[in-house]
């Protein structure tokens, strides 16, 4: 986001530096050691060498209340003039982002995962954390209304029903390469425990409009305190992924026989990290474990990360189906891709960079095929960008769930695209 701060109005011979841009003077050198310091953990132990932006600790500031984030992007000029004159953050404006928003739909209730279809048809769902949602999962119409999806009695539930065959608390929704959709139901609404015959994975065919699978996911795989978070189908493979961010796994399910497992329960990547997230400026304590996933287009990778964490790891998911493995021999086929930032959704585009929601700058952004990471787009409206899906087309559909704020939000909830700036150069307009 960008630094407040007061315009400078008085000619460049009046200025005078405010005490807060002399006392951030001093502090430059050791912002820069630190910076030294992390730098050659980071070199030492990433497949991808980090930006100088995601070395340094995102709640840092120096005295005068500038970020050392500032000071790295603006140089030691432009932190003082941060400081104490006011001028706007450099770096990552809106003309150098190769992508821009464009509303698709907006929803007065929570949302957080949303699906296209090969056909255009957009899938959205709505967990029961807050209050009463009168669906779970929905359709939305050419207008952007939702309608309740694949029937209203399936998104009909109380305590009193039987919670297998109904949507309990819907979490994500994924539309698969052979163009069937999956509806992952953690069966913990509110939060308040997960609810028993409740955690389920449905196949839906989207030409009859009709629930033609269910696998439910007993206490061994999804214990008390679990929360399926979201879901990826390898077609090829026959096999489906999901993270489980309660206490931190990954599950694999063999969609042939309907065996799932739970993996990794106990390896460090699945787990949230020792940080405290800063969100809007205001600090996020929850710690959220394994979260966001996405599969390569090969299906040979399936990459990760947790939610209260800014790490990206990944592993060959022919060591996920190898049932023969042990927990710690799986653990040591875990690789560390690069410092990511703390993220909730995952997406691999199709122009072959990965894609993140950047919860804490508001933003999209990517990791390129080179190993750098950028910004595809910021905008304030992105208020905690949740899902990705991506498109037949390869367009990058993303959803704002504004978990932060809890049930007092005030903006409404958004879906938008990314769609290539037309100012970008040739290699940015491919679809993402």
């Amino acid at each position: 986001m960008p630094a407040g701060g007061h315009a400078h109005t008085g000619s460049p011979g009046d200025t005078v530096p405010s005490s807060a841009a002399v006392r951030a003077t001093t502090a430059v050198m050791a912002v820069f050691l630190d910076f030294i310091v992390t730098a050659r953990i980071h070199i030492g132990t990433a497949f991808v060498v980090p930006s100088i932006e995601e070395c340094l600790p995102f709640e840092k500031v120096v005295p005068g209340g500038l970020s050392v984030k500032a000071i790295v992007r603006n140089g030691v000029i432009g932190a003082l003039l941060c400081a104490g004159m006011g001028t706007p953050e450099v770096g990552a404006q809106a003309g150098d982002q190769p992508f821009e928003l464009v509303e698709v739909a907006q929803s007065d209730r929570q949302w957080t995962g949303v699906a296209v279809s090969k056909e255009g048809r957009i899938f959205v769902n709505y967990p029961r954390w807050w209050d009463e949602m009168p669906f779970s999962v929905a359709e939305l119409d050419s207008l952007g209304d939702a309608h309740p999806f694949p029937d209203e009695k399936m998104n009909e539930w109380n305590p009193s029903m039987t919670a297998m065959d109904h949507f309990v608390c819907v979490q994500s929704v994924y539309v698969d390469n052979e163009n069937f959709l999956w509806i992952l139901d953690p069966a913990n609404p509110g939060f308040q425990g997960v609810v028993e015959m409740g955690p389920k994975l449905m196949k839906v065919d989207l030409e009859r409009n009709k629930v033609v699978m269910t696998i439910i996911l007993d206490s061994r795989i999804a214990p008390a305190n679990s929360y399926l978070n979201d879901v990826r189908v390898d077609t090829k493979k026959k096999h489906a992924y999901i993270t489980e961010s309660g206490t931190g796994a990954i599950v694999v399910i063999n969609l042939e026989s309907g065996k799932p497992r739970r993996v990794l329960q106990d390896h460090p990547s699945t787990k949230a990290e020792d940080i405290t997230l800063a969100i809007e400026g205001s600090p996020f304590e929850a710690k959220v474990h394994a979260d966001g996933l996405t599969l390569d287009a090969k299906g040979k990778y399936l990459y990760y990360q947790a939610l209260t964490g800014r790490t990206l790891y990944r592993i060959e998911t022919k060591w996920l189906r190898d049932e023969s493995l042990s927990e710690a021999e799986l653990g040591a086929k875990v690789e560390r891709v690069a410092e990511s930032g703390a993220s909730d959704g995952i997406a691999f585009g199709r122009d072959g960079h990965i894609y993140f929601t950047s919860l804490e700058h508001n933003a999209i952004r990517r990791l390129t095929p080179e190993g750098n990471v950028e910004v595809a787009v910021r905008d304030d409206r992105l208020r905690w960008p949740d899902s990705f899906a991506v498109a037949h087309d390869g367009t990058i559909h993303v959803t704002t769930a504004q978990i932060h704020l809890g049930p007092a939000a005030e903006d409404p909830y958004w879906l938008f695209k990314l769609v290539p700036r037309k100012s970008s150069s040739p290699d940015e307009r491919e679809a993402p």
